[in-house]
């Protein structure tokens, strides 16, 4: 009795600790470049997904909201860039200690890039790469932010 009320307290631990250890990538993040933050969170697919929350500079030359102009999509050219969903469909594997199987969207050409994302530290590396080859591509770091900027 003992022994199956340890493995079963040993498989909750290790449950809660790998579900804690998916959520960690949770938050808002700081982009590398400094001028925008994205929230990430979990949809309703259990999937991570990550939202542009922040803009240094939201307004374009006439004052209005910058849109999603270099959109492939011709349709989306007039959505503002605030709130457009920048990661999608990510999950993560315990084995390799990764979120993958997710896109990246870049808004400055408009392209949509395989990914996967990883921590270094306290640090979110995550690396956008085309043809199904990882090495071909590149990476960026973001850094946690405590609150969303105004």
């Amino acid at each position: 009795m003992k022994k199956l009320l340890f493995v079963s307290a040993l498989f909750l631990f290790l449950g809660t600790h790998l579900y804690a250890q998916a959520d960690r990538v949770i938050g808002i993040w700081l982009t590398s470049e400094g001028t925008s933050q994205v929230e990430i969170y979990k949809n309703s697919e259990g999937k991570y997904e990550g939202k542009l929350v922040w803009l240094n500079e939201p307004l374009d030359e006439n004052g209005r909201p910058k849109l999603d102009k270099e959109n492939p999509d011709r349709s989306l050219r007039s959505r503002p860039l605030k709130g457009t969903i920048l990661l999608r469909d990510f999950r993560y594997d315990s084995s390799s200690r990764e979120w993958k199987d997710g896109t990246i969207y870049d808004p400055e050409n408009g392209k949509t890039y395989s990914a996967y994302m990883w921590f270094d530290g306290n640090d979110l590396k995550i690396r956008g790469f085309v043809m199904g080859m990882r090495f071909m591509g590149r990476s960026t770091t973001w850094t946690r932010e405590s609150r969303l900027r105004e």
